[in-house]
């Protein structure tokens, strides 16, 4: 009888990149950027542009707001690569695919 163990490889588990507050992978750092945009526009608006408080708060949570758009609409738990076939598709028009047949009525006259 053999005592010897035998090891194989094999992905019984599954690949994650880890999470943090929630987030998958490295949407941390979109947060944090967002987050660091939003205090540099605050205070720029703030101190040497003389803005009032309430302006500058409110266009400092713009880019908190689109980091937050980004990270939930296209990223968290969407599949590797939906936000940039997303932008493809809005920038580009369609994908790559083949023409879709022209669909015409039997009787409809043929036009030029």
């Amino acid at each position: 009888m053999k005592s010897e163990l035998r090891l194989t490889d094999t992905n019984a588990a599954s690949d994650s990149k880890g999470r943090t507050w929630g987030l998958e992978g490295g949407l941390f750092w979109w947060l944090v950027g967002g987050i660091g945009a939003g205090i540099t526009l605050f205070f720029v608006l703030l101190v040497p542009l003389n803005q009032s408080f309430l302006t500058s708060f409110v266009v400092a949570l713009i880019p908190i707001a689109l980091c937050l758009a980004y990270i939930f609409g296209l990223r968290q738990g969407k599949p590797p690569g939906y936000d940039r076939d997303i932008f493809e598709r809005v920038f580009t028009g369609g994908g790559f695919a083949p023409e879709p047949p022209r669909l015409t009525h039997p009787l409809a006259k043929d036009q030029p």
